[in-house]
């Protein structure tokens, strides 16, 4: 029971992610089938070898850093972003064998690692509110305006947002899902009826050939990586942004499951870093971005799924998930964009909790979480939110007399945010 609640909880992933990535060119049905394999292989080695009930998959907030930070913001392609991803997989590998993984978790302040969570959270809320045509491009002076609330397709969504936080806040397993799936069917019998422009007119069968998944899997480009100076910075944010949301994901269902020491250390965690990292390399080969440990699995252990066998459950559920993918890959894109609003709306809110680990009565922690958010947001680019937070931090500690306080290591990363300015191909 514990690993079909996690799956449920978790499962609009595999809606949620293809349409994200969508986004950086690369093709719905392939990409669903990445997703699925990514989650399920991730999932079930978790069981097997780290013997905890969580479960992994492609994570929120990583898979619109990858689209729109990279992809769509420096014009890579998304073979060489899939490259980028590998290798910030490597990467978390190596620290996570190593000893240099307690020294990065005490060099980056929480705050910063907070601001970095609310920003994203945000950015999925506007990526959602955007696909569901209640934000548009705006004309010069008013970079966004409101949509037309007479569409179908935007009243479906506030109906799908509305009753998606209605089930959550009544706290329903796979509440996300359930808003999906009700998004979806509001939407066929909408189309059904004559009305709406992504709609669609007709429901596809349940039934067809899978997609073809060897359009993205092993679809990397390394020797694009390699003619990519600009990409060396991103590689570090990359695995920032894996490790930070594994080792914060990991501790806190952790502490959710009673694995924590009199210390406050969990024993073995060692083995789901591994795993988490290894997630993350075999999702680049599959053709998927970061991959990693998943909150959600929290409904499973508040379900008393204490063991791997929850995982291994959950990951062979999402294997057997394969068989609806010959069904969602038969949808129009914008229509999957507009079912995924629902869950991008949600999960934006839910991003949102860190935001009390910033005190904003510190200007060494207010301005560089704020500088965070805004840039993110007005800029449209998730890279520059993260670069412009390790830039601001040092120099303000430095500025209001504690730069000693300042972790070497944030120097370097300092200075790393700085080049990603210097050497971003600029319009």
């Amino acid at each position: 029971m514990a690993g079909i609640t996690t799956f449920l909880a978790m499962a609009y992933i595999i809606i949620v992610n293809p349409v994200i990535l969508h986004n950086a060119g690369m093709p719905l049905g392939p990409v669903m089938v990445a997703t699925i394999m990514a989650a399920a292989v991730a999932t079930i080695l978790t069981g097997v070898y780290a013997k905890r009930p969580f479960a992994m998959a492609p994570y929120m907030g990583e898979n619109a850093f990858f689209a729109f930070a990279v992809v769509a913001a420096l014009g890579v392609t998304w073979n060489v972003a899939l490259a980028a991803v590998f290798v910030a997989g490597i990467i978390f590998f190596l620290i996570s064998i190593s000893g240099l993984r307690r020294v990065l978790v005490e060099a980056i302040p929480p705050f910063l690692a907070a601001s970095w969570a609310v920003a994203i959270g945000l950015f999925l809320m506007f990526i959602g509110l955007a696909n569901a045509g209640v934000s548009l491009p705006g004309i010069p002076g008013a970079p966004v305006t409101l949509g037309n609330f007479s569409k179908p397709e935007v009243i479906i969504a506030f109906i799908g947002i509305a009753l998606t936080l209605l089930l959550y806040v009544k706290k329903v397993p796979g509440s996300i899902l359930l808003g999906i799936i009700i998004t979806m069917a509001l939407g066929f019998a909408v189309g059904a009826a004559g009305f709406g422009e992504v709609l669609p007119r007709k429901v596809p069968s349940l039934v067809g050939p899978l997609p073809n998944w060897g359009e993205v899997l092993f679809k990397l480009d390394f020797a694009g990586l390699a003619s990519t100076l600009i990409l060396i910075p991103i590689i570090v944010v990359m695995f920032l942004m894996d490790f930070l949301d594994t080792a914060g994901t990991v501790m806190g269902l952790a502490a959710r499951a009673g694995f924590l020491n009199e210390k406050g250390r969990f024993p073995g965690v060692e083995k789901v870093m591994h795993v988490d990292s290894l997630a993350t390399i075999l999702g680049a080969l599959f053709g998927t971005s970061t991959t990693g440990t998943y909150i959600e699995s929290a409904t499973g252990i508040e379900q008393g799924g204490r063991t791997g066998l929850t995982a291994i459950v959950t990951g062979l559920l999402f294997l057997a998930a394969l068989a609806f993918t010959p069904f969602f890959s038969g949808l129009p894109p914008g229509f999957l964009q507009l079912a995924a609003a629902p869950a991008l709306v949600t999960v934006g809110i839910l991003m949102m909790t860190p935001i009390r680990m910033i005190n904003f009565e510190d200007v060494a922690q207010a301005i560089p979480a704020t500088l965070t958010i805004a840039f993110m947001l007005f800029t449209y680019n998730i890279g520059f939110g993260l670069a412009v937070g390790l830039v601001a931090y040092p120099l303000v500690m430095a500025a209001t007399g504690r730069r000693k306080q300042v972790h070497p290591l944030m120097w370097v990363l300092w200075v790393l945010g700085v080049l990603l300015f210097l050497i971003y191909p600029y319009h």
